[in-house]
């Protein structure tokens, strides 16, 4: 517990940008530790990008084959032997509150290779995880470390926007993924939750480049400043609406699904502004929830809406997807909205919340075979209920 506490304190002391250096000095004298690397997810969640003392990028691993990645992919420890050497290379996930951060790697002689020393080192990397965030309002070097490539400045816009792209509490999990993720432009998610309720939001805005992130961020920020004053769901839409429409006068609209779950019933509200599809997976069946259709964000002025009522099983799981996924297009020309979808639904059944929007995206990938320039989003929501995941 004294060891524990010295890492802490040191972390919590240590400016933003050395987080990484101060650790490797730390677990060094600490635990004799020989080597110390931080792994950051890339922006794609497809690599695993080493953060440097120096703050900047490293060294780059595939999240689908390297141990560093399946021991993100687990969310459990994995331990690796050293060639040549008496030494064990300990892959440890750093994950704050469910959003898949990265992996530290620190490695041990063997005879330090205990399990109490172990369970240290998960607390430690624990603690490495939600001081990177704290951090990353003062520096960009995480950001920085994170990125295979440049982003676009409206990539740049949305990712600035967006929440962790995961969550998980008792009672739900949440996963997302946007996608290109380097270069996407109008499509966005945003969650909250309180004691009492989860409110989330999918938006598909019009355009490109950087009028369509423009777009999207006016929105985005209209709903959250109606949510935090308090008012309900319908009016949430109505004042975004209006926001929109004061700035835009009709020329520039967006599709937005909102939706807000009592967490304590699982009785659900959806307002259904735009194209976003809601689809359920109950048991093994799955289907496509068919909401009331009802007027784009910023549109027309002052329009009205009014939210369905649904209530969510535990057990359910909740896909929303943007027209980038389900209008996508095979060769042949079939949408994956047809057969595809629910088929990807169902083989990713087993996976957690936050790696469904990765294994669904890579199968719209490869469903039409060919690059495309339209935003595509996933989000994931399983609905526990009764307070156990």
């Amino acid at each position: 517990m004294t060891q524990r506490l010295e890492v802490e304190t040191a972390l919590r002391a240590a400016a933003p940008h050395a987080l990484v250096g101060t650790l490797q000095n730390l677990l060094t004298t600490v635990y004799r530790a020989t080597a110390v690397r931080l792994f950051l997810t890339d922006y794609g969640g497809t690599v695993l990008r080493a953060c440097e003392p120096s703050g900047h990028g490293g060294e780059s691993l595939p999240v689908s084959d390297s141990p560093e990645g399946r021991a993100l992919g687990s969310q459990e420890p994995r331990e690796q032997q050293v060639p040549r050497g008496d030494a064990v290379d300990h892959h440890l996930p750093v994950t704050v509150r469910g959003d898949r951060i990265g992996v530290l790697t620190v490695r041990l002689p063997r005879d330090r290779s205990t399990p109490e020393v172990l369970d240290e080192l998960r607390y430690v990397a624990d603690v490495l995880g939600r001081e990177i965030l704290v951090a990353e309002r003062d520096t960009d070097v995480y950001q920085r470390a994170r990125r295979t490539s440049r982003l676009t400045l409206a990539a740049e816009m949305q990712w600035q926007l967006l929440p962790a792209r995961a969550y998980t509490e008792n009672r739900f999990a949440l996963g997302a993924q946007l996608e290109p993720a380097y270069a996407v432009h109008g499509d966005n998610f945003d969650w909250t939750s309180d004691a009492d309720e989860l409110t989330l939001s999918v938006t598909n805005g019009m355009g490109e480049g950087i009028e369509a992130s423009l777009l999207t961020n006016l929105a985005v920020n209209a709903l959250r400043n109606a949510r935090r004053a308090g008012v309900g769901l319908a009016d949430q839409a109505a004042l975004a609406d209006q926001a929109v429409y004061d700035h835009y006068r009709g020329a520039a609209y967006l599709s937005t699904l909102l939706l807000r779950i009592h967490l304590a019933t699982g009785r659900m509200e959806a307002v259904d502004a735009g194209s976003p599809q809601m689809w359920r997976m109950r048991g093994k069946a799955i289907e496509r929830l068919d909401l009331d259709a009802q007027m784009p964000l910023g549109m027309f002025e002052e329009s009205h809406y009014a939210p369905q009522q649904f209530t969510v099983a535990p057990g359910d799981r909740l896909i929303f997807v943007s027209d980038g996924v389900y209008e996508t297009l095979s060769p042949p020309g079939e949408r994956y909205a047809e057969r595809a979808l629910a088929r990807a639904i169902h083989a990713t059944s087993l996976l957690p919340a936050a790696m469904v929007p990765h294994a669904l995206l890579r199968d719209v990938a490869e469903y039409r075979d060919a690059e495309s320039l339209d935003d595509a989003l996933v989000l994931c929501l399983d609905w526990f209920g009764d307070g156990h995941c």
